[in-house]
C-alpha cells in the first residue's frame, strides 16, 4: 500500500453577469494548505479575463488571493489548479483515556483556542439546536473520541443529504428545523454541538476524492475538533467517516464564513450566475 496519494484538482469558478461590470474586487480561498501530512507540490489561478493577483495569509494560516479587475467584463472565469501529496492517516485509538476531559476542559478560556471554543455566526447555540440535543438525547460520554464519533454518526443519521435545499449562508436553523441540509451544514450542527462541550471545532473547506463519486461533488466541508494526544482530528459527519489520505484541505476557519473560496464586490452589474466545476483525480489516472 502507497504511503502517499497524490492528487491534481482543477476548480473552475464562472460568473456570468446580466449586465457588464466595470470593476470588480474579489477574494479567493482556493489553495490547499502545506502542513500536517499534506503538501501543495503545485498552485496556479488563471482568470478570464486576465488581471493581478495578491496574495495574503490570514490569521488561521490559510492562503487568500485579492483579485482585481478593473475594465468591463459579462463573465469572469477563475481556474485554480492544484496537485496535492497526502500522506495515510495511523489509525486512531478506540479511545483517548482518563484525564482528556479535564484536560479539554482546561482549555475552555485559552485565547489560543478561544476562535474554536465560542460561538460564530454560523456554528451558535440557538433553540432549535437545543430542541435537537434534547430530541436525539445527544450528550458527552466518558471518552472524547468516543463521543465524537458518536456525535458525527448520529448527525449523519438525523439529516437528508438535498443538493441546493440550503445556500451557502443559511443559518443553523434550515438543516434543523427541516431536515435536510449539505456537507456544511452537517459541519456547522456538529461544530455547534462540539463547542457547547467545550471542545475546540473548526470548520475545514476542500475537496474528497471516492471512487465512483462524480467530479462535481467533489468539493466538500467537514469538522477538525482538538483532541488531546491527536491534535486537530478530522471527522466527516456527511459521510460517517474519520477523515484519511482521501480529503484535501484547502482552508480552516470558524465556519464556512471564513473559508468562501470566492467572494466579491462588483461594480455596474445588475444578477449573476455562478456555475462551478471541480474536477478532481489521482495523478496517474488520465485526463
Amino acid at each position: 500500500m502507497p504511503e502517499q496519494a497524490r492528487y491534481r484538482i482543477e476548480h473552475v469558478s464562472r460568473y456570468l453577469y446580466a449586465s457588464p461590470v466595470r470593476h470588480c474586487v474579489m477574494a479567493l480561498c482556493l489553495k490547499p494548505r502545506s502542513d500536517r501530512g499534506q503538501q501543495t507540490l503545485g498552485f496556479e489561478i488563471v482568470t478570464d479575463p486576465p488581471a493581478p493577483l495578491n496574495g495574503e495569509t490570514d490569521c488561521f494560516g490559510n492562503t487568500k488571493h485579492v483579485l482585481n479587475v478593473h475594465r468591463e467584463h459579462d463573465a469572469l472565469e477563475v481556474a485554480a489548479r492544484s496537485t496535492v501529496e497526502t500522506a495515510r492517516y495511523a489509525p486512531p485509538p478506540d479511545s483517548l483515556g482518563a484525564g482528556a476531559w479535564e484536560e479539554i476542559r482546561s482549555w475552555k478560556e485559552s485565547l489560543a483556542h478561544w476562535d474554536f471554543t465560542h460561538a460564530s455566526e454560523f456554528a451558535r447555540p440557538s433553540p432549535a439546536l437545543s430542541a435537537f440535543v434534547d430530541r436525539l438525547g445527544i450528550a458527552p460520554g466518558d471518552d472524547p473520541l468516543e463521543t465524537l464519533t458518536r456525535l458525527s454518526d448520529t448527525i449523519h443519521s438525523a439529516f437528508e443529504y438535498v443538493p441546493g435545499s440550503t445556500s451557502a449562508i443559511s443559518p443553523i436553523e434550515h438543516i434543523l428545523e427541516s431536515g435536510r441540509g449539505v456537507c456544511q451544514d452537517y459541519a456547522h450542527v456538529m461544530i455547534a454541538v462540539a463547542r457547547s462541550w467545550g471542545l475546540p471545532a473548526r470548520y475545514v473547506s476542500g475537496y474528497v476524492h471516492v471512487a465512483r463519486r462524480t467530479d462535481a461533488q467533489a468539493t466538500h466541508a467537514w469538522v477538525e475538533c482538538l483532541l488531546p494526544g491527536l491534535g486537530w482530528t478530522g471527522f466527516d459527519p456527511t459521510n460517517r467517516r474519520l477523515v484519511d489520505h482521501q480529503y484535501v484541505r484547502v482552508a480552516v476557519g470558524r465556519d464556512y464564513q471564513d473559508v468562501a473560496p470566492t467572494r466579491g464586490v462588483l461594480q455596474g452589474a445588475g444578477h449573476d450566475r455562478l456555475e462551478v466545476d471541480v474536477r478532481m483525480r489521482p495523478s496517474d489516472e488520465p485526463d
